[in-house]
């Protein structure tokens, strides 16, 4: 045996007519607590290399999260604790409390459970809640949950300005609703990767590889930053009021949010083909509508009131969404020197179809 860098070297030996045998580093199997007779499972991995694990049984405690909370703490201090234990993709987690967890805190784990994609509620008692992730690792390809969240975040800015042109609130408000949609996606999605990461297995069921996992992850936190500003032009229904627009910088905006959609579904098309030319066509695009910004922010100077604050977070938002579908396209370009491609294409022409939302 040889060793260098923390890699064991075992010479390939060869037995009978046609089968090739390794041994295994005694420390790695005893510490896995294996023995004569176990099966191992062998993985290929793109860059040639195998990865090596035993056969999964029931979950062991390594699988299992415990999460002691203050009843005093914060209720959105500790729902972004519960989303970050959730991101790290244990199969199942216990919240625990010092003493008897109190309403408001059993409160807020039942709305995480309900509110995120796989968590259910397991197992109760006075002082901990345990919830078990019942989905499993891969129930959805991570192609596709890209897939659906172009589409709602697609329809979202789309509802945006609409509800910005008739100054409708309850388009707005179904706008601001959906984004939780979309974070739930990413929240989902990130959980994935990160289990992935973690364990070998994971990765292998998922059908993709480690540059992958990075590159849909950027891009799922890419769309959901789009998202954020479709909320943001929603919110500026409620600012402008009943004040009236000036159609031609409504028509300039509403021209600006069409090209910001296209360089979205561009961006996502040459990160499926790795395209560079189409890329680079998305960012030249964006800084082309920086500068249609800057027209449209003169004149909204000489506006006053609410009118020149609302339509300047509008424009802002656009413009945003916009450089967030070139950061997209660089991500694309990067992903285009390597040379594997994928099997299964993001198809992101084709009309988007109706996504159920959780009640």
């Amino acid at each position: 045996m040889r060793s260098s860098g923390g890699f064991h070297g075992r010479r390939i030996q060869k037995t009978g007519g046609s089968t090739f045998i390794i041994s295994l580093p005694k420390n790695w199997v005893l510490a896995r607590g294996l023995g004569a007779g176990d099966v191992l499972f062998f993985t290929p991995r793109a860059d040639g290399s195998l990865t090596v694990f035993a056969e999964s049984g029931t979950p062991s405690e390594s699988e299992r999260r415990v999460v002691e909370v203050s009843n005093d703490a914060d209720k959105d201090h500790l729902f972004r604790r519960l989303i970050a234990e959730y991101i790290a993709g244990y199969p199942l987690l216990e919240i625990r409390t010092r003493g008897r967890m109190s309403a408001r805190t059993r409160e807020v784990v039942r709305n995480f459970a309900q509110q995120m994609i796989g968590p259910e509620i397991l197992e109760e008692t006075a002082e901990s809640v345990i919830l078990q992730d019942v989905v499993g690792a891969n129930p959805l390809p991570i192609p596709s949950i890209i897939r659906r969240m172009h589409q709602m975040v697609r329809a979202m800015h789309s509802d945006a300005m609409a509800a910005l042109r008739a100054r409708d609130l309850a388009i707005a408000r179904d706008v601001e609703e959906r984004d939780w949609e979309v974070d739930r996606l990413h929240w989902f999605l990130e959980k994935q990767v990160t289990s992935a990461l973690r364990d070998a297995r994971i990765l292998a069921t998922i059908d993709l590889t480690l540059p992958e996992c990075s590159t849909y992850l950027l891009a799922s936190r890419v769309l959901e930053r789009i998202a954020d500003h479709a909320v943001r032009i929603a919110g500026a229904v409620t600012i402008l009021g009943r004040e009236p627009l000036p159609e031609r910088i409504v028509g300039e905006l509403e021209r600006m949010a069409s090209q910001a959609a296209g360089g979205l579904v561009d961006a996502l098309d040459s990160l499926d083909s790795r395209d560079i030319g189409k890329a680079n066509a998305v960012i030249d695009a964006a800084h082309e509508l920086t500068r249609q910004r800057d027209h449209i922010l003169h004149e909204l100077t000489l506006k006053r009131g609410r009118l020149a604050v609302g339509l300047a977070y509008v424009l802002e938002s656009l413009e945003r969404a916009a450089f967030y579908a070139s950061d997209l396209a660089e991500i694309a370009i990067n992903r285009a020197v390597e040379t594997p491609t994928r099997t299964e294409p993001l198809a992101l022409r084709p009309p988007p179809v109706a996504v159920p939302t959780r009640a």
